[in-house]
């Protein structure tokens, strides 16, 4: 069973969140009360690009088996460090595909855009994080493992422990790539 392990929201453009027992999200906005909610981007590179893009980036979810991994490696991680809205328990959200629709708890309806692509900051936050984010498959390809990015298609509350339904999109199937 596929669930919201922990839930996290800041209101300022700070790396990390702090957690939160239930969130509130909003059609075509994001997260309540977090500095990234908005229709339009509010990652402040790319606003200096264009503040007028569509925001991609409303929820940024990751699996909490992603943060056990950098744990087993060596990172002192904990939920809500990487800046995520939502932690998820068994889903390997990295390997869906764009437009897979995430049903959380009785209301929310996310959809998926993109991969997050880690940037500086993880580094800033813990030395060699940055690597351990990027790693590369068989093929010597750059797998990014910093979450996904969503937006809100049906808004609601969310509480910890809320199941998460996934529905996959039509076929055929577009990776995610970062966004």
């Amino acid at each position: 069973m596929s669930f919201v392990a922990h839930l996290h929201v800041s209101p300022e453009h700070s790396f990390s969140k702090f957690s939160q027992d239930r969130i509130a999200l909003i059609a075509g906005y994001g997260v309540e009360g977090d500095a990234h909610a908005g229709p339009t981007v509010k990652h402040r590179s790319r606003v200096a690009i264009d503040p007028s893009t569509p925001n991609l980036r409303q929820v940024h979810l990751i699996p909490e088996e992603t943060l056990s991994d950098l744990i087993d490696n060596g990172f002192d991680v904990k939920p809500g460090d990487l800046g995520e809205n939502i932690t998820t328990s068994g889903i390997d959200l990295h390997d869906l595909p764009v437009g897979t629709l995430l049903r959380i708890g009785n209301e929310a309806l996310l959809a998926l855009t993109g991969l997050r692509n880690p940037c500086h900051q993880i580094e800033d936050f813990r030395s060699g994080l940055l690597k351990q984010c990027l790693p590369k498959d068989e093929q010597g390809e750059v797998q990014r493992r910093a979450g996904v990015m969503a937006i809100v298609i049906v808004g609601g509350t969310v509480n910890t422990s809320d199941t998460i339904e996934v529905a996959l999109p039509p076929l055929p199937h577009s990776p995610l790539q970062r966004i």
